[in-house]
Parts: C-alpha cells; sequence; structure tokens
C-alpha cells in the first residue's frame, strides 16, 4: 500500500526527488519524444514506433535521475503517482507555471 493517500499528498514529494534543473529537463525532453512519438505512430499508423514510448520516457527520465539527481526514480516504488507527476511537471514546466521555488 502506497504511503500516500492520493496524488495530491504524493507531489510534494515527487518535486522533491526532482530538485535538479538538469534531472527535470531531462524528463521534459523525454516527456515531449513520447509525446511526438505517440501522435507520429497514430497519424502514420506505424504501430511499431510505440515500442520506443518506455525507452523516451524512462530512458532519459532514469539518466537524469542516476546521473544529475543520485537518487532512484520514484516510479520504482510509485508508478503510477509518478507517471501522473512526470505529466504534471511537464505542463506546468511547457506553460510557465513551475518555478524553482516548487522543487
Amino acid at each position: 500500500m502506497s504511503q500516500f493517500e492520493n496524488f495530491k499528498a504524493f507531489y510534494p514529494y515527487y518535486l522533491a526527488e526532482h530538485a535538479d534543473a538538469k534531472c527535470r529537463a531531462m524528463h521534459f525532453i523525454g516527456t515531449t519524444l513520447v509525446l511526438l512519438t505517440l501522435v507520429v505512430s497514430l497519424v502514420s499508423q506505424r504501430y511499431g514506433l510505440l515500442f520506443m514510448l518506455p525507452i523516451f520516457g524512462y530512458g532519459f527520465a532514469w539518466f537524469g535521475h542516476f546521473v544529475f539527481e543520485k537518487n532512484k526514480p520514484a516510479t520504482f516504488k510509485h508508478p503510477f503517482y509518478s507517471l501522473m507527476g512526470d505529466f504534471v511537471m511537464y505542463w506546468d514546466m511547457l506553460t510557465g507555471k513551475f518555478s524553482e521555488s516548487k522543487a
């Protein structure tokens, strides 16, 4: 059972695990590639590209954690909340709502 009652309780922990700006940048790059690959795959009907989604998403994020953040990705213990956190953080970064004070 998760130590967090809901995503709202989890998200501050998620942000604390992403304090390094380079790690967050790696997440942003990976999530952008995931979204672009998903769109290209669906529009072109080249569904074989879908196998790249976890490689892009997890590959860039995990690289950021192991190299820059020096911690284990939250997805190891909280996979669903972490996936949600990726997209919330991505949206906040994309729309300029993310600030260094959140991290």
